[in-house]
């Protein structure tokens, strides 16, 4: 068991982290009772895939943070399918995404979305463009 202070008398301070509300007397920080504290994640280190184009064909790769929100952005005046693949080879592999067993990040429009969470670290995106028409802007990035 941790070792608490203890104030031998009103006036005199503590030496250690404590803290407490407006009415509240300071109340030490220990294991059982932490800094009401919570972590604000920095800007993403991860550097977006951003470009565009008026042919079909691969971009990528794509570098994620791990743990943050993947977002594809999508607009232009074109048509076609743009697909979210995700490789663990170097992009030598390819797969698109699903959930639950269906298509999951293809898009036939514009699109502004977060699209997925990656946890595996070595993991990039790619997105295959099918363009039929038009010119696409494309944005990937956390």
């Amino acid at each position: 068991m941790a070792a608490e202070v203890e104030v031998p008398a009103g006036f005199v301070p503590q030496y250690a982290l404590a803290f407490g509300a407006v009415d509240a007397p300071a109340v030490s920080v220990h294991a059982g009772n932490p800094l009401p504290v919570r972590t604000v994640r920095q800007a993403a280190g991860s550097v977006p895939l951003i470009g565009s184009t008026s042919a079909s064909g691969t971009v990528g790769p794509f570098v994620p943070e791990l743990g943050t929100p993947i977002r594809v952005m999508l607009t232009g005046n074109w048509t076609g399918v743009v697909e979210l693949q995700r490789s663990i080879d170097g992009g030598a592999t390819r797969v698109p995404l699903t959930a639950g067993g269906e298509g999951w990040g293809r898009f036939t429009g514009n699109a502004n979305e977060a699209v997925t969470d990656e946890s595996e670290a070595g993991a990039t995106y790619h997105l295959a463009i099918a363009l039929q028409s038009g010119t696409l802007a494309y944005r990937v990035a956390q």
